[in-house]
């Protein structure tokens, strides 16, 4: 996984004077939280926080805040940071499958990331959320790439022109492919001006079933799903759920430590 630092930090220079607020989405995942780990102030481990919006939204929520992210996109979390009242939210730039955390955590967060590296690292992580970061009862909310929707985008190119007044300098190039038999999207960009210069993240998709397969051993279990809105019981059939088969690159995994 030696990409990941390289990649998000190198699109964390081109997108991050756009990107680096907080908007409806973050405010979104403070509700998602809400809905599913109840109300009143907690202590929350987010995993990738990238810019550190959503983390900002939790502090400002109530809760207290600890955020870890790799790469160079944490020095706009950073500054988040310092704009938190009363110290509530914490910035930790480090490697989260080696970083080491003092206390554990009501609810630990990891928006649109997992699926990073191989079904053993997944694995190896959920492991250390399961039995080092999570309080017992505790809930994870972990965001699962959809294979259904990737691999309708598989060979598909795009070509995006700058937009300085929205903060976007650089005119980008986009190709995706997607591995069925690995079930892995391979998402590479590149810059108009450097076209030799491809950087590029590989992202292994779970259905709910598989994902399901994934967390046995590791002390978490899988008990409900929400995507576009819907939150269902994922042991429940969903006939005809386009959201999953047509619409959303990924849903919502809620996951609770046995």
């Amino acid at each position: 996984m030696d990409w990941v630092k390289t990649f998000y930090s190198a699109t964390g220079e081109w997108w991050g004077a756009a990107e680096a607020k907080i908007t409806d989405r973050d405010h979104d995942r403070v509700s998602l939280l809400r809905q599913h780990a109840g109300a009143g102030s907690m202590r929350v481990l987010e995993l990738g926080c990238g810019y550190g919006t959503t983390a900002a939204a939790l502090a400002a929520a109530g809760h207290v805040v600890t955020a870890v992210e790799v790469s160079d996109r944490a020095r706009h979390a950073v500054d988040f940071a310092r704009q938190a009242t009363h110290g509530r939210l914490s910035i930790v730039q480090e490697d989260f499958y080696a970083v080491r955390l003092p206390q554990p955590f009501d609810v630990v967060c990891y928006w649109d990331g997992f699926g990073v590296g191989t079904d053993a690292d997944q694995r190896r992580l959920l492991v250390r959320i399961s039995r080092e970061w999570l309080k017992p009862g505790g809930v994870a909310l972990i965001d699962v790439y959809n294979p259904f929707v990737w691999a309708r985008w598989d060979g598909d190119e795009e070509h995006k022109l700058p937009n300085p007044d929205l903060g976007y300098e650089h005119e980008l190039h986009e190709r995706t492919t997607f591995d069925p038999v690995a079930c892995v999207a391979t998402d590479t960009w590149w810059d108009a001006a450097d076209p030799a210069r491809k950087i590029s993240q590989t992202l292994r998709c779970y259905t709910p079933a598989d994902l399901a397969l994934l967390l046995d051993g590791t002390g978490l279990a899988l008990t409900a799903i929400t995507v576009a809105g819907r939150t269902f019981d994922p042991a429940t059939a969903q006939p005809g759920s386009s959201e999953l088969l047509h619409e959303q690159h990924q849903y919502l995994a809620v996951m609770r430590r046995l």
